[in-house]
């Protein structure tokens, strides 16, 4: 070990010294493992005190496994804030009142005196009722519902109010969730390696399952019923049939199990092809009998194993998936086929739009539309059809996803990503609720004004109660899940708008800034800032003005805007940017590939002239010279430049702003974020460089003076590619 000189210790020597210090006695880092359930100690004596007094008898009926989960969970909770041990009574005749009361009516009947049958009614199968209620002089909590469940639901929206240190008095909160499938796609392999994923292997251990039940599995369990998310694809979309095998739904099973006291259905990817590959028939075509008495048979077999089973997830038809294609069968039929085998069962298929041919369209961005436009009204009742927020694939930006407003006779589920595919991955600061909510609230005009995104996958279109949110995960066997410790904050944004998306992404933020480091309010607020700054920093130096897919090749891990002449052209940079000496952008008007015309007419009017639509979609739905005039008065190349100057800039920002917080944030997670917060600045400069040398080509046109000069030449960047980069 090399000497170290503690005669004038360096903030470089104090650095190591901490290091070497928690490598010796890790149990004093926080490393990020308990996520938003922190229940940091309440340190401030009078909220504390006012706490206790209100949480030291609880009413609590343990009569089921679910009942169990919300005990254990205040007692860990109320323990670690409030050093409290609270006693419980679940005697309907005690002289004791009770500080807080978690009953259903049928548990406690008297409730039915206090709730209205029909707030009861409204709350449904998951809502729950937080009320401050007086009994004679003392004033008491009420947590119900319906369900096991819904209590549940009730107890960590408590908690959540004790973590960001809320008053208790005159609470009147009823919520319920907007759409009924909130799940997570895990793109996880049985080998482990996760597709996309930047934080570690899957944390599914398929080799020790089912007779080790990995501690992960329960604090996954808490953490998505914490915001509740109630399903999970366990399987990736590229799917592999063995899963489908009795070899793993053994295993399957016992995930099942933990998962069910917590409100979460387990889901599993069908490989349409699997009829083939583990029933050995000749063929996987949907309309055979042969085919449907196969996938019938294996339903009843999985529900043997899972008495819950949710049902399907399917990729078809796409990257090189099997699917109804290859028997000139529509995607209707293929739906189809898997929906009556799981309708018995009560189980769903939730079958993803994300189809193209193996041919290069006109335009990639029409090609689920026109596939599926014509199918509406086709599916049976139990498919949902499950469509990306845009057109592409996953980009830092785009508009809305042509699909929804188009067919108000099939209902229609959100897919959005949470790992940060084509967004710096698991290195780049990058809160994605700003994103996730500049969507959701879009106006389709698909039924006139206030038709929006959110609106139609609530189901007020399609009038179905099939409805339904999906995130592709972003979790893995890194300590703090999530790789780097702001993509936790994807993962809780994503539920808490799964479950009502009209909530707002700042106020999010600022919940889970609270829940997760601190409830000072100047740390929050810098915590909340750079949150809310960082989407559109990473669509600055990445994609400005409607850019789009001009990420490395394959790995689409930082710049290459020089991608070309691929095996498919609708898989490179040039075919998206169409730089040329004239200018730049994908033209979607009438006059180029009309993918404009997907949207409605009030739509087309806007985003069809360059001078109306919106500045951040405006190389998304036009080629413009590089001259065009913008309403700044500046050029367009000088604006593009300015952009990617601005990104780096903010990337500056975040950074410095995150600083000024070191004595306010435990130094282990702080330096994490501050380490990746440097790489972030780096990468921003680097994508600037590279893509404007690269642009000027075209423009020759100087860097405006506010842009800083290149650190290297095109040439540099176009040989530089980064090696074994996460998540292949």
């Amino acid at each position: 070990m090399p000497r170290i000189n503690l005669a004038k210790p360096s903030k470089i020597t104090l650095s190591l010294l901490f290091l070497l210090l928690l490598l010796q006695h890790p149990t004093l880092a926080n490393d990020g493992y308990r996520l938003w359930l922190q229940y940091a100690p309440i340190e401030k004596s009078d909220l504390a005190e006012g706490y206790k007094q209100q949480l030291q008898q609880i009413y609590l009926s343990n009569t089921s496994a679910t009942m169990q989960v919300i005990q254990d969970e205040l007692d860990l909770a109320l323990g670690k804030m409030l050093a409290l041990s609270p006693r419980y009574s679940s005697s309907n005749n005690s002289s004791t009142a009770p500080g807080l009361i978690i009953a259903s009516p049928s548990q406690r009947p008297s409730l039915n005196e206090m709730i209205t049958s029909e707030e009861y009614a409204a709350l449904g199968e998951e809502g729950y009722l937080l009320r401050t209620i007086s009994n004679g002089k003392k004033t008491q909590i009420l947590i119900t519902g319906n369900t096991d469940i819904a209590l549940l639901y009730g107890t960590y929206e408590l908690l959540r109010k004790l973590q960001t240190h809320s008053s208790l008095e005159k609470i009147n909160l009823q919520s319920s969730p907007k759409t009924a499938i909130r799940v997570l796609n895990h793109w996880d392999n049985p080998d482990r390696t996760v597709e996309r994923g930047y934080a570690g292997a899957s944390i599914w251990d398929w080799h020790r399952l089912p007779d080790y039940i990995h501690p992960q599995y329960l604090d996954y369990a808490r953490a998505n019923a914490s915001i509740g998310i109630n399903g999970t694809v366990l399987t990736n979309v590229n799917a592999n049939a063995q899963v489908l095998t009795p070899y793993f739904l053994r295993k399957v099973a016992k995930l099942a199990e933990v998962f069910r006291p917590y409100g979460i259905k387990v889901y599993l990817t069908a490989r349409f092809s699997a009829p083939m590959e583990l029933g050995g028939l000749s063929t996987a075509d949907p309309t055979q009998p042969e085919v449907q008495e196969w996938w019938d048979n294996k339903v009843n077999e999985i529900y043997e194993y899972i008495p819950d089973f949710g049902g399907f997830l399917v990729k078809a038809d796409s990257e090189g998936q099997p699917g109804p294609q290859n028997y000139d069968r529509s995607q209707a039929q293929g739906a189809n086929m898997l929906a009556q085998a799981l309708k018995a069962h009560q189980g769903i298929v939730m079958w993803r739009a994300f189809v193209y041919t193996n041919e290069t369209p006109d335009d990639r961005a029409k090609q689920a539309y026109n596939e599926f436009k014509p199918l509406d009204g086709d599916f049976d009742d139990n498919v949902i059809v499950q469509v990306k927020n845009g057109a592409i694939d996953f980009q830092p930006r785009e508009p809305f996803h042509p699909m929804f407003g188009a067919m108000p006779q099939t209902p229609l589920m959100m897919e959005f990503q949470i790992t940060q595919e084509y967004l710096g991955q698991g290195t780049h600061l990058v809160y994605l609720a700003p994103m996730y909510e500049e969507v959701l609230d879009t106006d389709t005009y698909a039924e006139g004004p206030g038709t929006t995104v959110a609106g139609i996958i609530e189901g007020r279109q399609s009038g179905s109660l099939l409805t339904g949110m999906a995130g592709v995960s972003n979790i893995g066997t890194d300590r703090n899940w999530t790789g780097h410790l702001f993509g936790q904050a994807n993962w809780y944004a994503f539920g808490k708008l799964a479950w009502d998306p009209s909530l707002s992404s700042e106020e999010i933020a600022e919940e889970w800034s609270q829940m997760t480091f601190t409830n000072d309010p100047s740390s929050t607020e810098t915590i909340t800032r750079i949150m809310m700054l960082s989407h559109e920093a990473a669509v600055n130096y990445m994609t400005p003005l409607g850019l789009h897919h001009i990420m490395g090749w394959s790995h689409h891990y930082g710049p290459g805007p020089w991608v070309t002449d691929k095996h498919r052209d609708d898989w490179t940079s040039t075919y998206y940017h169409q730089a040329d000496r004239l200018g730049i952008g994908f033209d979607r008007t009438v006059k180029g590939s009309n993918a404009l015309g997907q949207y409605a007419p009030e739509i087309q009017k806007l985003y069809g002239n360059p001078a109306t639509c919106p500045e951040k979609y405006l190389l998304w739905f036009h080629h413009l010279p590089w001259e065009y005039v913008m309403p700044s008065g500046r050029s367009l190349w000088e604006e593009i430049a300015l952009h990617y100057q601005k990104g780096v800039d903010q990337s500056r920002e975040m950074l410095y702003a995150w600083q000024s917080l070191s004595t306010e944030i435990d130094p282990a997670r702080y330096h994490q974020v501050e380490s990746f917060l440097r790489i972030q600045e780096k990468e921003a400069i680097w994508w600037k460089d590279a893509c404007l040398l690269y642009f000027q080509q075209f423009s020759q046109r100087p860097f405006p003076k506010e842009v800083e000069k290149p650190e290297h030449s095109l040439e540099y960047y176009q040989n530089y590619e980064p090696k074994f980069v996460p998540g292949i």
